[in-house]
């Protein structure tokens, strides 16, 4: 089946690995699947899997004690969440939401774990993988203590039109995603992208938000 050769070729893409043994990681693997909005893992829950993410973008999001909602991660397909090899239950920090529809090879942890402690690639996809969510954790961190929010919200746009060509972000990103990603309020990231209009260094296009003059936002950011 092609569905089946698709998840096959993902999984050598992942973990660079052969075909045999992404043969080995399928057949300890499931193929589950969410809708828009579903919850996958929520907070508090103990845990002893581990999701391979193939299709869609899921968010793990934390409730703080004063009701502020908090974005922790964004996963992309390629990334995992769950259970990381630890092979023992854990409890969960966070929930993990579906943005949109979302596909996911479901392991057991200790599954997961085996199969990196058999497989050097798995391991070393693994640790690469613990290591860029740290460094984005903490680069959030930075953010978060040293910037306003105003110049967070310059910080994101600009990572965001760099991850695109021609600095055009496509789509345009949706406000209250943007504030979202970056712990403040819609209104505050909507004045923040209209004085970048009003001065001229962004520009709305149909289809995109384009960074007109990079420079000058790159300095704006305090």
């Amino acid at each position: 089946m092609q569905h089946d050769r698709d998840a096959h070729d993902f999984v050598c893409r992942t973990f660079a690995c052969t075909a045999e043994v992404a043969a080995q990681v399928l057949a300890r693997a499931r193929m589950a699947r969410f809708a828009a909005q579903a919850v996958i893992v929520r907070q508090g829950d103990k845990l002893s899997l581990a999701y391979l993410l193939t299709v869609g973008r899921a968010r793990a999001m934390l409730c703080t004690a004063e009701g502020q909602i908090v974005l922790l991660h964004e996963f992309i397909p390629g990334d995992f969440f769950g259970t990381l090899g630890e092979g023992e239950e854990g409890r969960q920090d966070a929930d993990v939401l579906a943005v949109g529809e979302v596909e996911a090879l479901q392991f057991e942890g200790a599954q997961l774990a085996l199969l990196a402690q058999q497989h050097g690639c798995i391991g070393l996809a693994l640790s690469r993988l613990l290591i860029q969510r740290l460094r984005a954790t903490t680069a959030r961190m930075y953010e978060r203590s040293a910037l306003s929010a105003v110049g967070r919200v310059y910080t994101e746009l600009l990572r965001l039109a760099r991850e695109h060509d021609g600095m055009a972000i496509k789509p345009a990103p949706v406000l209250s995603d943007l504030a979202l990603r970056m712990s403040t309020t819609r209104e505050t990231a909507s004045r923040a992208v209209s004085a970048l209009e009003r001065r001229g260094i962004v520009r709305r296009d149909p289809d995109a938000l384009v960074i007109v003059a990079p420079r000058r936002l790159e300095e704006m950011i305090l």
